[in-house]
């Protein structure tokens, strides 16, 4: 793709699924990587698999704001601008509202809504220095309709929604660009965030019926994260919404 290459872009929640695939499609199209996520060894297997790779990884927890500044502190170190950063980290523990489950509701909103502030938070400063950039984040079908066993996590994904939309708005004089990317299901680890037996176990039955229509491959998000990437400074794409052919919801 065109205006990849040279670009450099920061991935957080590298280390599987959507993170693993987009990262894994950028280093194809000649960008500049620096990923972050949790699990070091995850990380470390990625860049070795990218032995061509202008990329370099360090370890990091979304929630704590001070490991995702280090991370954009090494890129600008490292490259002297950020041209993207992706914010892909989140959980997806499901279940009622009744159920009560208040450590799950707190990780949720650390994760899927402090994280992706964190992120913007620490890039925002060297993107108007630089007036330019473009920020992504992971959202979700869920941001856009709310479906039972799931009010909660939907309710982290509508919030990302409109943190994103509210940056473009107080971004766009200094030319700084926001996209959320809104996957349906997808065939990824996700499932395994859900402590609920019944809902883990539909889920990652869901996750498997890639052939049949109704859960989309990570690399098919990663293609629509490039996409975006790919666009000129004058366009702002704001919201790629990607549901499985046959997905109901």
């Amino acid at each position: 793709m065109t205006n990849i290459k040279g670009k450099v872009v920061v991935i957080m929640g590298a280390s599987s699924g959507i993170g693993e695939a987009t990262t894994k499609k950028l280093a194809q199209e000649g960008a500049k990587l620096v990923i972050a996520a949790r699990r070091e060894e995850r990380l470390k297997s990625l860049v070795e698999s990218l032995p061509n790779a202008d990329i370099s990884y360090a370890v990091a927890d979304v929630t704590n704001k001070e490991d995702v500044q280090a991370v954009v502190d090494l890129a600008v170190e490292k490259y002297g601008r950020i041209d993207v950063l992706y914010n892909n980290a989140g959980i997806m523990p499901t279940a009622p509202i009744s159920a009560t489950r208040f450590d799950e509701w707190r990780q949720m909103l650390d994760i899927n809504i402090m994280g992706v502030l964190n992120g913007i938070a620490a890039v925002l400063p060297i993107m108007k220095k630089q007036q330019s950039g473009q920020i992504i984040a992971t959202d979700s079908v869920a941001g856009h309709v709310v479906y039972p066993g799931s009010a909660v996590y939907c309710g982290t994904k509508f919030a990302v929604r409109a943190i994103m939309e509210g940056l473009r708005q107080e971004e766009k004089g200094n030319n700084i660009r926001s996209t959320i990317i809104s996957p349906g299901a997808v065939t990824t680890e996700l499932y395994t965030t859900i402590n609920d037996p019944e809902a883990r176990g539909w889920v990652k039955d869901l996750m498997s019926k890639g052939e049949e229509g109704l859960a989309l491959k990570s690399s098919d998000v990663a293609d629509a994260v490039a996409y975006a990437i790919s666009t000129p400074e004058t366009v702002a794409v704001s919201e790629i919404l990607i549901r499985p052919t046959k997905q109901e919801v």
